[in-house]
């Protein structure tokens, strides 16, 4: 006889465990919450793993621009969102903080561009309509300098895509109807834009920035000479008959510049060259025609 019957008055054998089905329950029902935490940490440690560093950019205006909501693009592509909207300390710029993705890191580097796209409609041309549901977008042209956090928002799209192109400055008494983008032609064909427009130091001028594309910076040459197109031309009289010029169609709308290089064997104008705009041309530069070779396209 064991010891437990031995201590057990009645004699008999002792009755069995009862396990509780209630305790397997409870257990079953703590397994749903723990399952769902765990997925929850692995969705927060992909997101986090996904985004790479933060960076500052400083704009003028940020209307439209909403945290969380807000993207960056780069080629059409998401590469990071808004994560916070504040004022500067002077109150006269906001900064918009941005989280990259791991993935596009390599923009924030110092020469990087950033600048808000919204939709606009004008005579040259209709942009941004695809923000018109989703809002607007900050895009990006990526620079090629040291890493960097912080960054000046542009006002506007850059008018140089082609950040090696040639740089040159037109000196005018008046900027005129000229705006930022207006095209620059070359025998009608368009080979820059005008960058921006600026008083001169003494404010006696106006100094516009204009950047002509690579491929057509060898035909600005140090004897090249600038003038003003826009509009219709009409000149003539009743007995010899009426002249009409136009530069182009683009131009007869949207007013810019035209430029004539003489075959005179002037050496191509040097980045940051400066020259004088006319209010139109001569007869002979019109007649220039060098033969200037030309890079095959890209």
């Amino acid at each position: 006889m064991s010891e437990l019957q031995k201590n057990d008055p009645s004699g008999g054998a002792l009755p069995a465990a009862n396990i509780s089905e209630s305790r397997r329950r409870y257990s079953l029902i703590w397994i749903v919450p723990l399952v769902a935490v765990i997925t929850a940490g692995a969705l927060v440690y992909d997101r986090i793993h996904e985004w790479g560093p933060q960076i500052t950019i400083r704009f003028k205006d940020a209307g439209g621009v909403r945290t969380g909501q807000t993207q960056v693009k780069y080629r059409g592509i998401p590469i990071g969102d808004v994560s916070a909207i504040e004022l500067s300390r002077d109150q006269r710029h906001a900064i918009v903080k941005v989280r990259l993705r791991r993935s596009a890191a390599g923009v924030a580097r110092d020469g990087s561009m950033f600048w808000i796209v919204r939709p606009q409609v004008g005579l040259e041309n209709i942009t941004g309509l695809g923000t018109v549901l989703t809002g607007p977008e900050i895009h990006v042209l990526p620079g090629g300098g040291e890493p960097a956090a912080e960054f000046a928002g542009l006002d506007g799209a850059p008018t140089a895509i082609e950040p090696t192109g040639l740089k040159i400055l037109l000196r005018a008494s008046q900027v005129g109807a000229l705006k930022p983008n207006a095209p620059v032609y070359y025998r009608g064909i368009e080979v820059g834009a005008v960058e921006q427009a600026r008083l001169s130091a003494d404010a006696a001028a106006v100094d516009i920035h204009v950047v002509i594309r690579k491929r057509y910076a060898r035909l600005v040459r140090s004897s090249s000479k600038f003038w003003v197109v826009g509009g219709v031309d009409v000149s003539g009289g009743l007995l010899r008959g009426m002249e009409i010029k136009i530069e182009s169609l683009k131009s007869l709308l949207v007013p810019g510049i035209a430029f004539a290089t003489p075959d005179d064997g002037a050496k191509p104008a040097p980045n940051g060259m400066g020259f004088l705009l006319y209010d139109q041309p001569r007869k002979e530069w019109l007649e220039w025609a060098p033969k200037i070779p030309l890079p095959p396209e890209k």
